[in-house]
């Protein structure tokens, strides 16, 4: 069990690394507590970033909850990233605008297996970008899907995903190597049930 003294600590840095809201319910059960004492520790957290007048803040919604600036400071947060969105994009962060633009609509678990890194912060800042859409995924409510936007196709010359240099044949190879993984994954659990 984690130290209660440390715990605020360590809820912080989780929010920060997950980037996307997180279940309140999934965070009691990581530190080994009751929903109600998370949800304190939550509490506290919201009044030291009040009491400091810190520039970070906390979004809360039906049992998630998210780390984000501040609301006072996003005027400052805008101008630093539209002066950001106007440079070059990384290599891992152009890795990432294909693996959407090939795999897409994808999640950000797939996107994340993939790369074998936690790609919270690329997508982000290709959402800022304006090159990457996230939306409600249909299949499971407590996650989103990626796919890239029209602004992406505007920026590329392009009219459809489909004009994509070899699309049709990497859209397909992909598929076909992800069916094959997960279909090796699959047999060796049920070798390892029998």
């Amino acid at each position: 069990m984690i130290k209660t003294e440390k715990r605020q600590a360590i809820l912080e840095a989780i929010l920060l690394a997950a980037g996307d809201p997180v279940a309140v319910e999934r965070l009691a059960k990581f530190f080994k507590i009751k929903p109600e004492e998370i949800e304190e520790e939550i509490n506290q957290l919201e009044k030291k970033y009040q009491k400091d007048q810190s520039g970070l803040a906390l979004v809360r919604k039906s049992g998630w909850v998210q780390l984000v600036s501040a609301g006072e400071y996003g005027e400052a947060v805008a101008d630093f990233l539209r002066k950001e969105i106007n440079e070059k994009i990384s290599p891992s962060a152009a890795e990432v605008l294909a693996i959407v633009a090939y795999r897409g609509p994808i999640s950000r678990a797939e996107i994340d297996y993939i790369r074998g890194v936690n790609c919270g912060f690329l997508l982000r800042n290709l959402a800022l970008r304006g090159l990457v859409e996230k939306k409600d995924n249909p299949l499971d409510n407590r996650s989103f899907i990626y796919e890239v936007s029209l602004d992406f196709l505007k920026s590329l010359g392009l009219n459809r995903l489909e004009e994509l240099p070899d699309y049709a044949m990497l859209k397909k190879r992909s598929e076909e190597i992800f069916s094959e993984k997960f279909q090796q994954q699959d047999d060796e659990k049920n070798k390892s049930t029998s």
